[in-house]
């Protein structure tokens, strides 16, 4: 099962079909699947009052691989509304030795399945929205932050109006007081995702502006706001997010644009690299003297 927004409907909808033991697995996950998320298959045993083979076999009988593929797709589920501590505890069975393979097996697991998923007609779409727009705003707040810095600073390589969003000593609407139908906004969140976001978002909708959401998945509340949508997966058992794909998506659009624009930047660099050699900003021959 890869759709997570079922499995609560399924669930429900499995009661009749399940033996005694796998109807009270069922009905706990149903009712308590915030905490059954982060139970290892012996406790939830332990806490249903079966054994660790049932839960096993209960999360087969929902076609699960077996009991880690269901805890991912719960965790999955409610990970937009997990806690910082909740999302720490996800580390909690994990070896200190493990640490570095694991969170660097995630990472590019996070870029293969975006790789694969991605919609190559919206990224396409996507460079074409930024061609057309007046001006480019680029938001991201809290952890978004950095990528949404990020992106705009090589968009300004490649166009004249780039407005990057963060939080700072202007509030985020005082930012795009000036936004209208002529601009396009980049909403960049992944989960939690903050409100001022999304907030903004609408704010900038209700100005006519396009809207375009870097998030991770159709669960995400960027995505039904928004007028287009790319996703990259961002799953990381732990406190912090998997930003890799999102960046690599981002460099994407940028090299895209950049191509798509090739005349104005390679004039832009020209100009630049001489700015940049006068005023040494730049290590390069003689910079240790």
């Amino acid at each position: 099962m890869d759709n997570t927004q079922e499995l609560i409907a399924r669930l429900n909808q499995s009661g009749k079909k399940l033996s005694k033991s796998h109807r009270r697995i069922a009905e706990c996950i149903v009712q308590h699947y915030d905490k059954v998320a982060f139970m290892t298959a012996s406790k939830l045993g332990q806490y249903v009052g079966v054994s660790e083979s049932t839960v096993v076999r209960f999360a087969a009988a929902l076609g699960y691989e077996g009991y880690p593929q269901l805890q991912k797709a719960l965790q999955e589920l409610i990970r937009h509304r997990l806690t910082a501590s909740q999302r720490f505890e996800m580390t909690s069975d994990m070896d200190h030795s493990q640490v570095l393979s694991r969170v660097l097996k995630a990472d590019m697991n996070n870029i293969r399945m975006t790789m694969d998923e991605i919609d190559i007609a919206a990224f396409e779409s996507a460079v074409d929205k930024f061609l057309q727009a007046r001006h480019i705003y680029v938001l991201g707040l809290r952890a978004s932050a950095p990528m949404a810095q990020f992106f705009a600073h090589y968009l300004k390589f490649i166009f004249a109006n780039v407005t990057v969003v963060t939080s700072g000593i202007s509030d985020v609407f005082e930012q795009l007081t000036r936004i209208n139908d002529e601009d396009l906004l980049v909403g960049i969140s992944f989960p939690r995702y903050t409100l001022r976001t999304l907030e903004a978002m609408e704010f900038a909708k209700s100005r006519g502006a396009s809207l375009l959401a870097i998030t991770d998945g159709p669960l995400s509340p960027l995505h039904s706001v928004s007028d287009l949508c790319l996703m990259a997966k961002s799953d990381m058992a732990s406190f912090v997010d998997s930003l890799c794909a999102p960046l690599s998506l981002i460099n994407a659009l940028i090299v895209a644009l950049g191509q798509r624009r090739r005349q104005q930047v390679t004039a832009y660099f020209e100009q630049m690299e001489g700015i940049w050699s006068d005023y040494k900003v730049y290590l390069g021959k003689g910079a240790e003297e």
